[in-house]
């Protein structure tokens, strides 16, 4: 082992899984009878707990009816799995580079605002589940950019701050890092800007695998 873990957001910055996250997210404004969002704010929250997701496309909202929404999203991306709809694929090359970093003897980590359960299919599905040491999710704690997921999983790596590196897409996970005392780096294949991410902290953004790569090692 090297002594490193790179930590990695799932949606955005592993796969692709805006079309899921996207269509649920409509299907569970329909139902309560709300306005439908707009597919680009929808993509703006990715990677927070649905909860707080849903809290930001509709702050207008009773908490009842909040909650409905959260239900119903949860239901409709549950039967996309099990009818076998779900989309989630690998971003190219990204599973290249995790075996290599593996190989390498870096430990791997997931910080997501899936559920444990979501996280673990979609992982799964593409036989790289047990690649990882530690698999954090919105279930167990409060939603980025809060630091609690970055906390538990380098308790759980035995690492410290110095030892790890943020690799996300948005700016809830590069806040998310410096809260942590984590280095953060971004990726500009997700759903925020570049600039976005640099004007929160990250300490460069990444346009490709390779670049990835090379500012990992």
């Amino acid at each position: 082992m090297t002594g490193k873990i790179a930590i990695f957001d799932c949606d955005g910055t592993l796969v692709d899984g805006q079309a899921n996250i996207c269509e649920s997210m409509e299907a569970a404004f329909a139902h309560a009878g709300l306005a439908l969002p707009d597919r680009h704010e929808i993509r703006r929250i990715v990677g927070l707990s649905l909860p707080q997701a849903v809290r930001l496309l509709a702050p207008e909202i009773a908490d009842d009816l909040r909650t409905e929404v959260v239900d119903t999203y949860r239901q409709h991306y549950r039967a996309a799995r099990e009818e076998g709809r779900l989309e989630e694929p690998l971003y190219d090359g990204i599973a290249g580079l995790l075996e290599e970093l593996r190989d390498l003897g870096w430990a791997l980590g997931v910080a997501t605002g899936k559920s444990d359960r979501g996280l673990r299919a979609c992982l799964a599905s593409h036989n790289i589940l047990d690649w990882f040491v530690t698999l954090q999710t919105a279930d167990r704690h409060p939603s980025k950019p809060h630091p609690a997921m970055l906390e538990a999983a380098l308790f759980e790596a035995g690492l410290a701050p110095a030892d790890a590196v943020m690799v996300g897409d948005t700016s809830f996970d590069i806040t998310m890092a410096r809260a942590a005392g984590v280095r953060a780096i971004g990726v500009d294949w997700g759903y925020h800007t570049p600039q976005e991410l640099l004007s929160e902290g990250a300490e460069a953004v990444a346009h490709s695998v390779p670049e990835l790569k090379e500012l990992l090692l």
